[in-house]
């Protein structure tokens, strides 16, 4: 019998919740959330993800990227990024944020995806659908 016993309403370690929070889902590669979760109907869409930059632009970018469909900000100090996901149906709006920051640290993703030519072939593409 050990000479020291802890009590048991004390315990250091915060409990991990059963379910994962919406937003531990949405940070999910898009193959293991589909492992985990089964398949899942999800609207094609694309994502801009950028660091935060100096310039005249910056607030202008942050307020386009806020209006898109769904916008989160991850990570910290130098790893942080603003990720923008738009649909289709605002095609305009993805072409006037991706003018803004793609001169800067900016990465195209297709259904949150690193996809080739996802800048020469995808953006062109959705440009398509903007309407006069």
């Amino acid at each position: 019998m050990p000479d020291f016993r802890p009590s048991e309403s004390f315990w250091p370690y915060v409990e991990p919740s059963e379910a994962s929070s919406p937003e531990e889902l949405a940070e999910l590669d898009p193959d293991l959330r589909d492992a985990l979760l089964g398949a899942q109907d999800r609207p094609f869409s694309v994502t801009i993800s950028f660091s935060r930059f100096t310039g005249e632009d910056y607030e202008q970018a942050l307020a386009l990227a806020r209006n898109a469909a769904e916008y989160r900000e991850i990570g910290e100090g130098s790893d942080f990024r603003h990720r923008a996901r738009y649909l289709p149906d605002d095609a305009a709006g993805l072409r006037r944020l991706f003018e803004l920051v793609s001169r800067y640290d900016c990465e195209v993703l297709v259904d949150d995806r690193p996809v080739p030519y996802a800048r020469e072939l995808w953006l062109p593409l959705m440009w398509y659908l903007i309407r006069r």
